[in-house]
């Protein structure tokens, strides 16, 4: 449902006050995201997802001098977690909220220019809020997926839908959060739902009628299609699976992907295996002529995007049994030697280097403190595994069926979880928003249903340290050396930004929006924004002042999933507020 706060005619003007209405987004727009400072077209300002900008008016310096512009409420009771990306273009910023809302807003004013509801039905199945992360931008449309697993194109400058097209059915728990990928006028979309024994797909789609053009299951046995054909076969039949459990094998691609122009790769991650009790997978003890690795779930794979082809796979947590989901963005960039690498902090406490021409191992470094499921990663990229770390298989004999519990370290929730972290091409550090935390976890018996919850598993999460959970590190990709470390007693869950001006901007649960020193991580400037942030922020460039913004809004998977954790944050409040700050020229120059 559309509802014009403002009717479409005024919306033009406003527009057109900017200075003339630009022309639609292209290929080339998009490739050029993180040069160009007057916009932001792609999550991640710019789809090697570095969420670093080369803006230096605002810097060390001055940043005291960052003075709120205006606020936005997203209103109403839909509260919960926010954690959208803003797209802005040609005047207006495009921002998704709880309950799959998209709002366009003059970011002159303030004002609501249009808001589009979608009509969620009943029964929606959202494993970890009513969250959405973000939409993109292509030709004259935005984009943006939906909790009931649609993706929907609407007329940026009216917010008619121009297009609405069903990903997968919600059903079956099936949803979508992520901002979708724009590469060569298709819109790539992954999935959402992998506690219910779905299965992870990629899905490429024409731009500008929402046709599929391709899709590519990233579970072994599936088979993917081209043009409304089938195209080949995911990896081989039960060569990770033991019998018929790839039908239900999970690997959600719920965070979106990136894509690595040098190599024309799209770039997406698998998120966990279905069900979390590895031992009903064979993955505690792999059969003979199975390796109970459970492709290509907990992985990284690198995708033709003219033809959904899998071209590379790097899989982080082979036998996975704690939920280390293998999603986490995969950011490109060029090491101190002149090699071009990719970097992933993966939820299972490892910080990788792959190899950007074919995904291959380079380097892994832990990243959280106390890791307990594994020793180490090996010369090829395998985790050295502490066995005795591993949930025990269910045993009849025990109330319950429990297997033998374990405390486990990191959580299920991650070293790093979904929240993206930042490289500066100034500093060559990376800025990784992570959490110290454990949990006891124990395995039950479980049988699929579909549509019904399929984990196999039990879990208390538990903090490491009294002082702290949230960390956010500075981490050298060359050594894996912890540079400095910001310390948050509340955890981590909203995303990273850096500046050429020497700065990196974050938030946190308790509502602070903080910038840092890049090379220090001296805390230089906060503001309370009334409620926690999980969002994600940027900065732009608009007449002559640099403009920083962030969502807050407390929700996502913490309170829902975090046990003692959540006890600890029960305090804080929900909100929705698109919170925009600026540098006034007048004191752009003063210290």
């Amino acid at each position: 449902m559309n509802r014009f706060v403002l009717a479409t005619v005024l919306a033009i003007s406003c527009m057109g006050a900017v200075g003339g209405a630009q022309a639609e987004v292209t290929e080339q727009d998009l490739r050029a995201d993180q040069q160009t400072v007057g916009d932001v077209l792609t999550n991640g300002m710019g789809r090697d997802l570095q969420r670093f900008s080369p803006l230096t008016t605002l810097n060390r310096d001055n940043v005291e001098n960052l003075v709120p512009a205006w606020a936005f409420s997203l209103g109403g009771e839909k509260q919960r977690g926010q954690e959208s990306q803003p797209i802005v273009y040609d005047g207006v910023m495009y921002i998704t909220g709880s309950y799959s809302r998209l709002y366009a807003i003059d970011i002159h004013t303030g004002k609501e220019l249009w808001q589009y509801d979608a009509r969620l039905p009943e029964g929606i199945l959202p494993c970890c809020d009513v969250i959405n992360r973000g939409a993109a931008i292509y030709g004259d449309n935005v984009y943006f997926g939906t909790l009931d697993a649609r993706i929907v194109a609407l007329d940026r400058k009216t917010g008619d839908v121009v297009w609405n097209k069903k990903i997968a059915s919600y059903k079956e728990g099936y949803s979508y959060t992520a901002a979708p990928l724009i590469v060569n006028g298709l819109v790539i979309t992954g999935n959402s739902g992998g506690e219910f024994g779905i299965v992870g797909e990629v899905q490429a789609r024409d731009a500008a009628t929402g046709e599929l053009v391709w899709t590519r299951p990233v579970i072994e046995g599936h088979i993917g299609t081209l043009n409304g054909e089938p195209s080949t076969m995911t990896g081989t039949l039960n060569a990770t699976w033991p019998g018929d459990m790839w039908k239900t094998g999970g690997g959600a691609t719920w965070l979106g992907g990136a894509y690595d122009a040098d190599t024309d790769t799209l770039v997406f991650g698998a998120g966990n295996p279905a069900p979390w009790n590895s031992h009903l997978r064979n993955a505690g003890t792999p059969v003979e002529g199975n390796t109970g690795d459970n492709l290509y779930a907990a992985s990284r794979l690198g995708i033709d995007p003219a033809t959904g082809e899998i071209k590379w796979h790097f899989q982080t947590t082979p036998r996975e049994g704690w939920d280390f989901d293998g999603v986490n963005e995969v950011v490109g960039f060029v090491d101190r030697d002149g090699n071009k690498r990719y970097a992933t902090a993966d939820r299972n406490g490892f910080f990788y280097i792959l190899n950007r021409e074919d995904g291959k191992f380079v380097a892994a470094y832990p990243f959280v403190k106390d890791i307990t499921w594994a020793s180490g990663i090996d010369e090829n990229g395998r985790p050295i595994y502490n066995e005795n770390n591993r949930p025990g298989a269910p045993d009849a004999a025990a109330e319950g069926g429990k297997g033998q519990q374990v405390f486990a370290v990191p959580s299920f929730l991650g070293g790093k979880n979904w929240m993206p972290m930042a490289y500066s091409q100034q500093t060559g550090l990376f800025y990784v928003p992570s959490n110290e935390w454990g949990m006891d976890i124990w395995n039950e018996p479980i049988s699929y249903k579909k549509g019904a919850a399929y984990l196999g598993a039990g879990f208390t999460i538990k903090p490491l340290f009294e002082d702290h959970i949230g960390s956010l590190k500075a981490i050298d990709p060359n050594t894996g050396e912890v540079k400095w470390e910001y310390q948050n007693p509340a955890p981590l869950w909203g995303g990273v930004m850096s500046t050429a001006g020497g700065l990196v901007f974050t938030g946190n649960p308790e509502g602070e929006f903080m910038a840092f020193d890049s090379e220090t991580g001296e805390k230089l400037w906060s503001f309370q924004t009334g409620s926690g942030i999980v969002g994600q922020p940027i900065t732009w460039e608009q007449d002559g002042e640099q403009y920083v913004s962030v969502i807050s809004g407390w929700g996502g998977a913490v309170p829902l999933w975090g046990g003692e954790v959540a006890k600890r944050v029960n305090y804080l409040n929900q909100g929705g507020t698109v919170w925009t700050f600026r540098l006034p020229k007048q004191l752009a120059s003063v210290n």
